[in-house]
């Protein structure tokens, strides 16, 4: 299950927007399955303070991204305070790692073996919908469904790639990441879709809080939801 979406209020082509997937992912293929699962949160997104990218094709979703604050505008006070905030609780406020998802469904003493930097790139396959000042919204439900028939006809495809190899570097206001050695290991398909306002209020995807080992659950910074390191 996948959240598509975009931050502040700009959701059109042509403007500075800052997109973002982030998924939950449940550890069976039973679409009937009734029993309570633990499931695992990624977490990916553009430049933190936006993006010129026009089409959702082209647009590429990492855990680590970079983050160019003066872009938000007016939303730059709000996002210098939500980076304080982040700060105070975790100890690296623009990366998700990803040993929730490493850890899903791992048997007891098995070492986690978990990649530190993922990127999501939309499959070349996909087709590029056109459209002025169109909204990424209709965008996406373009790439699935007809237009007026609520009937998917099509799936909207991500490949998964993964790397142990990245470097920071820059200011808080203007940080860059540099990466080598992509692997592809996957693929997220998406063959349905709903335009929702208030996805927030009735799923949560769990921000995984920062260990300074990402395969050592005793090195995390926060436990039972309280600051310890």
């Amino acid at each position: 299950m996948g959240r598509y979406s975009t931050c502040c209020t700009e959701t059109r082509r042509g403007h500075i927007r800052s997109l973002s997937l982030v998924g939950k992912l449940f550890p069976t293929v039973d679409p009937d399955h009734v029993e309570p699962l633990r499931t695992a949160s990624f977490i990916t997104q553009q430049d933190i303070g936006g993006d010129s990218t026009d089409y959702i094709n082209d647009a590429e979703f990492r855990n680590a991204p970079d983050t160019t604050v003066f872009r938000r505008g007016a939303g730059f006070g709000t996002l210098l305070v939500t980076g304080l905030v982040f700060g105070r609780v975790d100890k690296e406020p623009t990366i998700r790692q990803l040993y929730q998802i490493a850890e899903l469904n791992k048997r007891p003493g098995t070492p986690t073996r978990a990649p530190a930097f993922m990127r999501l790139l939309v499959s070349v396959d996909q087709p590029r919908i056109e459209g002025d000042a169109l909204d990424f919204r209709d965008e996406i439900m373009a790439q699935i469904f007809d237009k007026g028939d609520p009937t998917p006809k099509r799936t909207l495809t991500f490949h998964v790639e993964v790397t142990d190899d990245g470097t920071t570097g820059g200011t808080k206001l203007r940080e860059r990441r540099t990466f080598s050695n992509w692997r592809r290991i996957g693929r997220l398909m998406f063959d349905d879709a709903v335009a929702s306002y208030n996805g927030d209020c009735v799923i949560h995807f769990n921000h995984p809080t920062w260990r300074d080992d990402r395969n050592d659950p005793l090195t995390a910074t926060r436990v039972n939801g309280r600051k310890v390191r």
